[in-house]
């Protein structure tokens, strides 16, 4: 299957396909310096069978985690970049989840002002959702991607073979994004979490997530409006990881879908629904509860840059496959996290 994001000039095909890491030549010129970046938690063998294609390939190899998406991993690749004697015509390839895509998309936006990017992921939360739609960024201390920038890559390929070496913890995270693309945009998507096996549908939920994605992006590049609906669980759900999120020194915390997850429940707004949310997360395997300190997650939202002139963007969902952008103060975000 074949996506095309449509941004003029900008625009790249999204390739679904099962084995499709094997024929990124095909698809892009690999006939040049190609900088391949991957994480200790993929097997090495991806990155691998990338470079078999490459003129000139070399892999680095970060360490797994949220940790390795920092300024001075950033300045790492930059580094290996500079002497290694990459130029404007080189190439960065994402072989990993989404820190490494932000992480080395990031490099590929700001290296020489600029060098071509194309992004392979491998873990479910990447192939369904941050693949796509250029925003490459880095962490600033506890702020998430806090340090970034629009930079699209020129391909996208998603091999849904990937994910058969993924943890089941770590594939079912992955599906929080998608089930949150589907109670604002897919009812019929959602309806395959309610009543379908996921695994056993991996290639269709992927696809309509990114189909769902794409329009969006292709409406609002930028962010300046329409876009913040993919923002939906997010802005409660960074606040919940800064605190409970897995970490180095945290290591039996929640991972970045499962976060989101537990943040849009407070945004669903029809109670029939949420009960079926929770009833999908249960089904699933992602949580419908956790315990956390409220106060540090208020602290942590804070700083959130959604923050704009003493407001901040919600996206609420009044209803299955429908919903609405509410501009709020702090204090009744605050209300909203607290229960009140």
């Amino acid at each position: 299957m074949k996506l095309t994001m449509r941004l003029g000039a900008r625009s790249y095909d999204i390739i679904l396909k099962r084995g499709a890491l094997k024929n990124v030549s095909l698809l892009a010129n690999l006939n040049r310096k190609v900088l391949i970046v991957t994480d200790s938690g993929v097997p090495l063998e991806y990155a691998e069978t990338v470079k078999a294609q490459c003129k000139e390939g070399h892999i680095v190899v970060i360490p797994q985690g949220e940790g390795s998406k920092c300024l001075r991993t950033y300045e790492m690749l930059l580094t290996q970049m500079l002497e290694k004697g990459f130029s404007r015509s080189d190439l960065v390839i994402a072989v990993g989840g989404g820190v490494v895509g932000d992480l080395a998309g990031f490099a590929a936006a700001t290296y020489m002002r600029g060098v071509d990017f194309i992004n392979c992921p491998t873990t479910t939360l990447s192939q369904i959702d941050s693949s796509i739609g250029g925003k490459v960024a880095v962490d600033l201390g506890a702020a998430k991607n806090i340090v970034g920038a629009f930079w699209q890559p020129r391909l996208v390929v998603v091999d849904p073979d990937t994910l058969i070496t993924l943890p089941r913890r770590h594939f079912v995270n992955g599906l929080a994004e998608s089930v949150k693309m589907s109670l604002t945009s897919d009812a019929e998507l959602f309806q395959i979490f309610e009543t379908e096996d996921a695994q056993r549908n991996i290639e269709t939920i992927i696809y309509r997530s990114l189909r769902i994605k794409k329009a969006v992006v292709e409406k609002d590049e930028t962010e300046q409006g329409l876009r913040a609906i993919l923002n939906f669980g997010h802005t409660l759900g960074h606040g919940i990881e800064a605190v409970k999120g897995i970490t180095g020194r945290r290591k039996n915390g929640l991972y970045h879908g499962e976060c989101v997850a537990l943040g849009m429940l407070p945004m669903i707004e029809d109670k029939q629904l949420a009960k079926r949310v929770r009833a999908v997360y249960r089904k699933l395997g992602l949580p419908a509860r956790a315990g956390y300190n409220k106060e540090k997650v208020w602290s942590y939202m804070l700083h959130d840059k959604k923050f704009r002139d003493g407001q901040i963007t919600l996206v609420k969902v009044p209803g299955l496959g429908c919903w609405r952008l509410d501009k709020v103060p702090p204090e009744q975000l605050k209300e909203i996290l607290m229960g009140k």
